[in-house]
């Protein structure tokens, strides 16, 4: 890294969420309890679908690495945002933000690709049930797997690197709540053309690319649906895609909005609001909907439960 970064510039200032006094222990408890469910459900999920046999399954396989991404980005910027709230100072330093951005980067990319690998996963077991298991077996789902995460270390490593052996201006204040690429972006005072397009090409790869594979594998599945015969089939096939659905609706529906508006309309305060939802709400929302949405995961959570009741009776 440049020297100029190492003497000049050791800390960055998180301006927050609001400048707001008064609001800031209601946000804290608020935001306290979200964190703290989201934890708890994406925990819950990903030991269920690890120990429980009934889920051992590829699309069971695939939510529990949605649940450790989930787990992964909200842990990566939700302590530190909480510990902000009842500090005086909302420091960051140098090196905790560069982490914090890769750790970011690396699962908020993971889930995109998770969501996509899920959706051709639903493809194949509706259009092509009786090749389901020679298509998903699990040698293919953890090789996809792990081709993501292989990816995904890359593209993280790749952006923060580039970013952090930037000059910055002197400018330490970072208009958001955790270190992010557009606002670090901001500060650069060196030549930036080269990261700025760098990070709108994987965005753009990432975004469409994933968003691709999930919009066309509906579509077949749509296709396939109204083909059937059997109402009672086609009912069975839109239970199994439903939550999943839910889940691209809100992650894609929310990305879309906080990067496609124009920059005439665009502002760091619209995209702290985004932010919220995305690296808060959905990951507290996830679990919550596969286990009130999913038979299979609300028959385990009952087994598990009564096995926790017998130890403590």
């Amino acid at each position: 890294m440049e020297k100029h970064n190492l003497t000049a510039l050791n800390e960055f200032i998180l301006m927050g969420i609001t400048d707001h006094p008064e609001l800031q222990a209601p946000l804290f408890g608020l935001f306290l309890i979200i964190y703290m469910i989201s934890v708890v459900g994406n925990l819950g999920i990903i030991i269920l679908t690890k120990m429980d046999s009934r889920l051992q399954t590829p699309m069971y396989f695939f939510l529990r690495h949605l649940a450790i991404t989930d787990l992964g980005y909200s842990t990566a910027v939700g302590p530190k945002m909480l510990v902000n709230f009842v500090v005086d100072e909302n420091t960051i330093s140098y090196y905790f933000c560069a982490t914090q951005l890769a750790f970011f980067l690396l699962f908020i990319n993971g889930e995109l690709f998770i969501l996509s690998a899920m959706s051709y996963d639903r493809y194949v077991a509706i259009c092509n049930p009786l090749l389901y298991t020679a298509i998903m077996s699990q040698r293919v789902c953890q090789a996809l797997v792990a081709i993501l995460y292989l990816y995904c270390t890359f593209a993280s490593l790749l952006v923060t690197i580039k970013i952090f052996n930037l000059s910055f201006c002197g400018h330490n204040a970072i208009s958001h709540f955790y270190c992010d690429t557009n606002p670090l972006l901001f500060l650069l005072c060196s030549n930036k053309h080269e990261i700025q397009l760098i990070t709108l090409i994987l965005a753009s790869i990432d975004l469409i690319t994933s968003l691709l594979i999930v919009l066309v594998s509906y579509l077949f599945v749509f296709v396939a649906i109204l083909r059937m015969n059997s109402a009672v089939g086609s009912h069975k096939a839109f239970s199994t895609c439903g939550s999943h659905l839910t889940m691209v609706v809100l992650f894609y529906g929310t990305l879309i909005f906080m990067y496609m508006q124009p920059k005439s309309s665009h502002s760091f305060d619209t995209d702290k609001v985004a932010s919220i939802f995305y690296i808060l709400v959905i990951p507290m929302l996830n679990p919550l909907i596969y286990s009130l949405r999913n038979k299979d995961v609300k028959y385990s959570l009952h087994r598990a439960w009564k096995k926790i009741c017998n130890i403590f009776s």
